[in-house]
């Protein structure tokens, strides 16, 4: 399957919005809970959902296969790219 996401899109994540297996939803990764991660929710266990990689062949890819089920902090709702102007607008200077 090819990854929903590509480099440099955005997302929009609305925190708390009712999950259904099948969405991409933000979750945090369990070894270093400062870093977020966007899976796609496979199913739910217990107070966790089990999320899954798009492309389980990806180098590097971290899904529960490898840590198991995850708090969801919310669910996708909409991807976007933004303008080439904005980059160069919220550079850090």
């Amino acid at each position: 399957m090819l990854p929903a996401l590509r480099p440099g899109d955005w997302l929009w994540v609305r925190r708390g919005a009712p999950v259904r297996a099948g969405d991409l939803v933000l979750a945090r990764l369990p070894s270093d809970p400062s870093r977020l991660i966007v899976k796609r929710a496979a199913w739910r266990d217990g107070e966790g959902w089990w999320v899954e990689s798009d492309n389980q062949r990806a180098p590097g890819r971290r899904d529960s296969w490898d840590f198991g089920p995850v708090p969801v902090l919310g669910r996708v709702v909409a991807r976007y790219r933004p303008p080439l102007s904005w980059p160069t607008f919220f550079r850090a200077r």
